[in-house]
């Protein structure tokens, strides 16, 4: 199944996963000393998808190489490093003729699958053939009005794409080979496991838990590992999140395709954190293959011992598991290593980085979307629930929000090129409001003023108009009229 789009999707933010994406696998497994202008030189002659245009094209060494020295001097965020600078006059609507401007609306009403260089191809034959509508702008100019105004790339339908055939075609002319990263933390496993055993529920229902593990690559090391009722996004953040404040970040992780992984909010989080995600084919669970190791040991040592307790409740599962991952597991001699996991962990090397506060790591694992001021009452709606917008944001249209799906207690509005927050939102509190106190509107400049205020004189404009009609020392040209009752009666 193709990953959908992210909905913001800026410049800037392509430039820095496409550069990450080519520096980042050298910060997860540094090469050894002496060797960094060679692999340097490897990725200059390969081939990149352009973030922009969508072609094929390379990077030079001297590139590669500051891209590079940029993100390892950043340890906190790599990618922001990475991202490229805001112009100063970024933000700015471009000169776009109002006749050129409904050409273009026309066009994607028509032709809403093409892209945006087609597009404007299109319409500089247009302008060509009439002078009327203006100068052509340029692309850039052409491609932000059409983002701006929603005129998005449209998605032809097409039939599901044959995963499985895919795969089978790769495993006929592929070689599988074992590998292992150099680094403890330089790779971590991610995945989902159905149990064989059944747990009761508060509800008084038997449900079939899922046990979520995070595996590190060379060491074989258990980082977290939980039995959860479902598989979704609220559950893998949660196990994750547990992961990394246990054993620090790694440089990066991999997962199959499923639709946890896949959330906006987990995609989006790791990316902030700096850790490359790494998905596997398809149907080839051979790619993960540490994991379903430890998927064999868990059936038929834990589960095996756990098979034969009555009336077995998840919260009684997963003290035994990690009981047994933490006393056994981790200390038991490993027959491909030849040593424990937890010994291997503990030799190294490592790349681990310090793991953040737990605000900045809910902060992270969030979704990052725009929402339109209703601007009658200045709230947004965010999952069917509508917030209230402090005053100070009643002038934006559109606002940059972040929020996890499963927690509406923290929505925030954010920077719309830095990401910064600059307010916490809370729901509207209809019961509250009608009290009917309101607070006094916060001034959105320090330059804004009351429009009913009484003006000091006549405007500038008016009182020079005043000034050239005396110096002609003409009379009034027009006759007063006397009010009759005012005249005196004889």
């Amino acid at each position: 199944m193709p990953v959908p789009q992210q909905e913001r999707s800026r410049t800037q933010q392509r430039w820095a996963q496409l550069r990450f994406s080519i520096v980042g696998p050298l910060l997860a497994s540094p090469p050894p000393r002496g060797q960094l202008r060679a692999e340097l030189a490897r990725l200059s002659e390969k081939l990149w998808r352009h973030p922009t245009s969508g072609e094929l094209t390379r990077f030079s060494f001297s590139t590669l190489e500051r891209w590079y020295y940029t993100a390892r001097a950043e340890r906190d965020d790599p990618v922001r490093a990475l991202e490229r600078k805001l112009r100063h006059d970024s933000g700015r609507q471009r000169s776009l003729s109002e006749s050129l401007r409904q050409a273009l609306v026309a066009q994607h009403r028509d032709y809403g699958f093409w892209s945006y260089q087609l597009h404007y191809d299109n319409i500089a034959v247009v302008v060509e053939q009439d002078p009327s509508l203006g100068p052509l702008p340029s692309y850039a100019s052409v491609r932000r009005f059409m983002q701006r105004h929603g005129l998005w790339k449209k998605t032809l339908p097409r039939k599901a794409g044959p995963g499985l055939e895919r795969a089978e075609q790769k495993l006929e002319s592929r070689e599988v080979r074992s590998f292992e990263v150099e680094h403890v933390n330089a790779l971590w496993h991610l995945d989902f496991h159905h149990g064989s055993v059944k747990v009761l529920t508060a509800k008084g229902e038997w449900v079939r838990p899922l046990l979520l593990a995070v595996l590190d690559d060379r060491s074989r090391l258990v980082c977290h590992l939980q039995w959860y009722l479902r598989e979704t996004a609220e559950e893998l953040v949660h196990g994750l999140v547990q992961a990394f404040l246990k054993r620090g970040l790694p440089r990066a992780l991999m997962s199959d395709n499923g639709p946890a992984m896949l959330a906006a909010e987990v995609r989006e989080g790791l990316l902030r954190l700096g850790i490359v995600h790494e998905t596997t084919l398809p149907y080839s669970p051979y790619q993960n293959g540490k994991q379903e190791v430890l998927w064999a040991q868990v059936e038929g040592r834990l589960l095996a011992m756990i098979r034969g307790c009555s009336e077995l409740g998840l919260s009684q599962l997963n003290e035994a598991t990690l009981a047994w991952a933490e006393m056994e597991y981790q200390k038991k001699r490993h027959a491909e290593l030849a040593t424990s996991p937890l010994k291997r962990w503990l030799e190294g090397p490592s790349v681990a980085r310090d793991c953040p506060s737990m605000d900045t790591l809910r902060l992270a694992f969030c979704r990052e979307q725009s929402r339109r001021q209703r601007l009658s009452d200045a709230t947004i709606s965010v999952e069917g629930v509508r917030f209230e917008l402090p005053s100070r944001f009643r002038h934006l249209s559109q606002v940059w929000i972040r929020y996890a799906s499963w927690d509406l207690t923290h929505v925030f509005v954010v920077d719309e090129r830095r990401g910064n927050v600059l307010a916490r939102l809370l729901p509207v509190d209809k019961t509250n409001n009608a009290r009917g106190a309101r607070k006094a509107l916060t001034p959105v400049t320090e330059h804004q003023s009351n429009f009913l205020d009484r003006a000091s004189g006549p405007p500038p404009l008016l009182r020079k108009l005043l000034e050239q009609y005396a110096q002609t020392g003409l009379p009034p040209a027009y006759l007063p009229k006397t009010d009759s009752q005012s005249k005196e009666k004889p």
